[in-house]
C-alpha cells in the first residue's frame, strides 16, 4: 500500500523547496521516495522528479491555443490531467512499490479550495490504494499581522474542507519570521487556534471596516475546530523529523527498510522475511505509534529557536557543524592510517586520483 503526500499552498510558500528538503532527508534516511511534479508551469525544478506533468501537457501550449491566461490555463492543464489520468496511473505503476510518493501541486489556490479537479484525482488515487494526506504550507510571516493570519486560518479550513483528507498544515519558514516584525502572541496562539477572541482588538486597530467580518470568520473556523498549525524550518534537521513524524501519524506509515537496507549493527538480520514479518530496525521511522519526541516536537521550543534566542542558537549551532567536521575530518584520517597499515606504501583511492 502506497504513502504519501499532496503537498499544497499558495505561491511563495515553499512547496518544491519542502519537497527538495524531503527528498534530501529519506535519501540520508535510506527511505526510498519519488516526487510527482504536478505544476506544468515549474520549469526549475530543485528536486529529482520522478514524473512530471509537462511531458503531458504545457501551460505555455495552452495559453497560446485557447487564449487562456495563467489561471484559466492553469484550470485546464488540471481537468485534462483528470480526463486522462490513465497516463498519471501508468507512470505511478512504475516507480517502486516501497516508494513514498509526494505530489507537488501548483500555487493557484482554488485548486485545492474549489476547483474539482484535484478533488477528483486524489479520490482516483485513494481508490487504487494509495494513504495519503494534505500537507497545506502556508509563510509564518502572515501571523505576525493579524488579519492576513485570519485569511491564512479560512483558507486552510476551506482546504480541509475540500479535499477531505488527513490534513497537516504547516507554517513554512518559521527561521525567518523575526524578519517581519514581533509576534503580538505567543507562536503556540498561533498554531494551536484556540481562543480568537484575543484579536478582536487587533483587528479593530489594523482595520476597523472589515472588523466585525473577521470577527465573524474567526467565530466559524472556532465553530469547526479542525484548524491547527505545525511548524517547519525546512533547513533544520529536527524540524523536518518531527514534520515527518506528525504526517506518518496521519496517515498511519510506519517505514519498514527493504532488504537490501543495511541494518544498524548490533541488530537480528532478518533480510529474508517479507515485508510484514521483518522487524523495524530503524525505530526512529515509526512514527504512526508511540508519543511524538524531538527538539522541535514542542512549540515552545521552535519559539525559543527561532524567535526568543535565535541568535545565540545560531552561534551554537555552527559551533556544533565545526566539531562534526573535524570528526569527520579525523574519521577520514583514521581510515588512511588503516589502509596504509595494512599494505604498506598503498594510496587511497583519492590518493590514486591526484
Amino acid at each position: 500500500m502506497p504513502f504519501g503526500e499532496v503537498v499544497c499552498g499558495s505561491p511563495g510558500s515553499g512547496k518544491s523547496t519542502y519537497c527538495h528538503g524531503k527528498h534530501q532527508l529519506f535519501t540520508a534516511l535510506n527511505r526510498p521516495i519519488s516526487i510527482v511534479n504536478l505544476d506544468p508551469a515549474n520549469e526549475n525544478i530543485p528536486y529529482p522528479c520522478a514524473i512530471d506533468l509537462a511531458s503531458l501537457i504545457k501551460l505555455e501550449d495552452v495559453m497560446n491555443e485557447f487564449g487562456l491566461g495563467p489561471n484559466g490555463g492553469m484550470l485546464y492543464c488540471m481537468e485534462y490531467l483528470e480526463a486522462n489520468y490513465d497516463w498519471l496511473e501508468d507512470r505511478l505503476k512504475e516507480l517502486d512499490k516501497e516508494d513514498y510518493i509526494l505530489f507537488d501541486l501548483p500555487g493557484q489556490v482554488e485548486l485545492s479550495t474549489n476547483h474539482p479537479s484535484v478533488k477528483n484525482i486524489i479520490r482516483k488515487l485513494t481508490k487504487s490504494g494509495f494513504r495519503l494526506a494534505t500537507v497545506h504550507l502556508c509563510d509564518a510571516h502572515y501571523v505576525t499581522d493579524a488579519a492576513k493570519y485570519v485569511s491564512v486560518l479560512m483558507l486552510s479550513l476551506r482546504a480541509m474542507l475540500h479535499l477531505e483528507l488527513p490534513h497537516v498544515n504547516v507554517l513554512s519558514k518559521v527561521d525567518l519570521i523575526t524578519q517581519y516584525g514581533d509576534l503580538d502572541f505567543n507562536l503556540d496562539f498561533y498554531t494551536e487556534v484556540q481562543d480568537l477572541s484575543h484579536l478582536e482588538n487587533l483587528l479593530n486597530q489594523q482595520s476597523p471596516r472589515f472588523a466585525a467580518l473577521s470577527v465573524q470568520i474567526c467565530s466559524l473556523v472556532e465553530d469547526f475546530g479542525l484548524v491547527g498549525f505545525e511548524t517547519l524550518a525546512v533547513e533544520d534537521k529536527e524540524s523536518m523529523l518531527n514534520l515527518t513524524r506528525v504526517i506518518d501519524k496521519a496517515t498511519g506509515c510506519v517505514f519498514v527498510p527493504p532488504p537490501t537496507t543495511q541494518q544498524p549493527p548490533d541488530t537480528v538480520d532478518a533480510s529474508r522475511l517479507p515485508a510484514a514479518q521483518r522487524p523495524n530496525a530503524y525505530s526512529l521511522m515509526s512514527s504512526a505509534a508511540g508519543q511524538m519526541r524531538g527538539p522541535r516536537s514542542d512549540v515552545r521550543d521552535v519559539q525559543e529557536r527561532w524567535i526568543d534566542a535565535k541568535d545565540e542558537y545560531d552561534v551554537w549551532e555552527k559551533a556544533q557543524w565545526r566539531k562534526e567536521g573535524l570528526k569527520v575530518q579525523e574519521e577520514a584520517a583514521r581510515q588512511k592510517a588503516k589502509i596504509r597499515q595494512r599494505t604498506p606504501g598503498a594510496k587511497t583511492p583519492q590518493e590514486k586520483k591526484l
